[in-house]
């Protein structure tokens, strides 16, 4: 893994995801290493590269200082092309001093994360007047959870931190994509009582984002389910059953494709 540390010139993003005013990426790269990933396709970058190198954008905080005396109130996602959580942020804590800024002019924030990091960060993330965080988990099997997001917090940490935020009165959503191949409609009460349980108001699904080079990259390290992975139809009964669960459990879901 190559560590770049750079200088960046802008920190807000506009952004044009639902719900969402700005984006905010700490940092270029990932070392998650999620094999389904489509931040590469997005940010231009070679596949086999994504994963060895992570831009660290060491000014960020400061930069972010001064855009907000100007910017207009808005929701700023962290983050959008990256985990802002991901293990380089124990050392250089971008995200935390990120967080602290925008805590200054309390604009709204989402945060987006398969990493139980984020709990070193539980008291400043709810001393903001409007705070949503959002946890990834697209299984409740762990060692294919391994083979796909290999560099990840487990799923249990993940459900910790639902309970952790929900606990304090910090809404949680669960991103519950791309679901994985090998969940059946039979279990689909199971994930949902089991998010429920710990503590998520919202369940906000989706399924393979196949960008260019994602499928062949799955196929080598799950080919079994090739067929199931390209099959639209299946995503589609899958999130009706979600709704259906949902319906009665009082949980809100929503479909992100």
């Amino acid at each position: 893994m190559e560590i770049r540390e750079v200088i960046c010139k802008t920190a807000l993003s506009v952004s044009r995801l639902p719900g969402l005013d700005y984006s905010l990426n700490p940092y270029r790269g990932c070392q998650h290493g999620c094999l389904y990933c489509y931040a590469p396709n997005i940010l231009r970058v070679e596949r086999k590269k994504w994963g060895c190198i992570v831009e660290v954008k060491t000014n960020i905080p400061n930069v972010l200082s001064k855009e907000l005396k100007s910017k207009k109130p808005g929701v700023v996602a962290l983050s959008t092309v990256t985990d802002p959580y991901q293990p380089l942020e124990k050392k250089y804590k971008l995200s935390k001093y990120c967080l602290e800024q925008l805590l200054k002019v309390d604009f709204p924030v989402s945060i987006q994360t398969k990493s139980n990091l984020i709990l070193r960060d539980i008291d400043l993330i709810s001393s903001f007047s409007d705070r949503e965080v959002l946890i990834t988990i697209g299984t409740l099997d762990d060692n294919l959870r391994k083979k796909l997001e290999p560099c990840s917090s487990s799923v249990d940490d993940r459900l910790e931190v639902l309970k952790s935020f929900s606990d304090i009165g910090v809404k949680t959503t669960v991103f519950f994509g791309p679901i994985y191949p090998n969940v059946n409609l039979s279990d689909i009460q199971k994930y949902v009582e089991v998010f429920m349980e710990n503590g998520t108001s919202e369940i906000l699904f989706d399924k393979f984002n196949l960008k260019p080079g994602i499928l062949e990259n799955l196929s080598k390290t799950i080919p079994q389910y090739k067929s199931v992975i390209k099959n639209v139809d299946y995503y589609n009964k899958l999130y009706d059953e979600i709704k259906r669960v949902c319906s009665y459990k009082f949980v809100k879901a929503t479909s992100a494709f």
